[in-house]
């Protein structure tokens, strides 16, 4: 379907999920620089506050709205939030996301269920809270997936299944949308290789000592320029970066590390992250 609804970007209120670092951060500033109203959402108050702060000091126009994505009562009440102060929404992008590095047989199921709770029903929740605004004027659903499906990935598997579902249900619902209602919203796909933000020190952790990432990692803002791009131009599933060889990562190149079991951390799991941070690197 056309997207000659999608309005250029500093005509736009964007709200984004998991704002409080990495790609989520990158995006929102991105987004603010180039003139949109930003919407920034995640569960760490004190780092979209900041962020916010940082965004107003530049010129841009933001604001915070604390919320776990997790709870549709509190997504609902972000997006209140978004019209509140500026009158509508126009892109929605659901990007939070978290990770845990395990085998899948050492890894509890408290610690699985918490995972698919705001990789996969964030993604649901954000964006049935968002499709009868978008619905009104048209807009975009953005949903952050992941490259990762495209193989196995071993000691990340509940990583990967929840990114296979966001995929599913992605595409389940543009059809849905577009091709059953005939709605003017753009459903977008973004299926990004490893990127280098602090998703991976953020994550649970079952090895015992810091996973070895798959390499080249992108840029988050190479992430972010797609993610706005679709904003603006819509599309349906867009792959940014090559899959690395290695996709396994850990596992070929540790291969011991998948027979120990180790005293878990928890990262940002069950917590919010606290970095505040674009990138993985002291990179900012």
């Amino acid at each position: 379907m056309s997207a000659s609804f999608l309005l250029p970007l500093d005509q736009q209120v964007i709200v984004i999920t998991g704002a409080s670092s990495g790609i989520g951060l990158c995006t929102a500033r991105l987004a603010a620089a180039r003139g949109a109203c930003v919407v920034l959402i995640a569960r760490s108050g004190d780092a979209i506050y900041q962020a916010c702060d940082e965004i107003a000091e530049a010129g841009g126009r933001a604001i915070a709205a604390p919320a776990d994505v997790a709870s549709r009562e509190q997504l609902e009440a972000a997006a209140q939030a978004a019209i509140d102060a500026f009158g509508r929404i126009d892109t929605w992008i659901n990007n939070a996301g978290v990770s845990i590095h395990g085998r899948l047989d050492q890894v509890t199921d408290e610690d699985s269920k918490r995972l698919f709770a705001t990789n996969f029903w964030g993604v649901v929740n954000g964006s049935l809270v968002a499709m009868p605004h978008l619905e009104k004027q048209g807009g975009a659903l953005i949903n952050v997936g992941s490259a990762a499906t495209s193989a196995p990935l071993s000691l990340q598997g509940m990583y990967a299944c929840s990114k296979a579902a966001v995929q599913s249900f992605t595409d389940t619902l543009r059809v849905e949308v577009q091709d059953v209602d005939r709605s003017p919203v753009s459903i977008t796909l973004i299926q990004p290789a490893a990127v280098n933000t602090p998703h991976a020190a953020h994550a649970a952790n079952y090895l015992g000592e810091p996973p070895v990432q798959p390499t080249p990692a992108l840029d988050p803002v190479e992430v972010a320029e797609a993610i706005l791009r679709a904003a603006t131009e819509g599309g349906r599933d867009v792959q940014v970066g090559m899959v690395p060889v290695v996709v396994t990562g850990t596992t070929q190149c540790k291969p011991s590390l998948g027979e120990r079991v180790a005293t878990r951390s928890e990262g940002a799991l069950h917590q919010p992250g606290k970095s505040g941070r674009t990138h993985g690197s002291t990179v900012s």
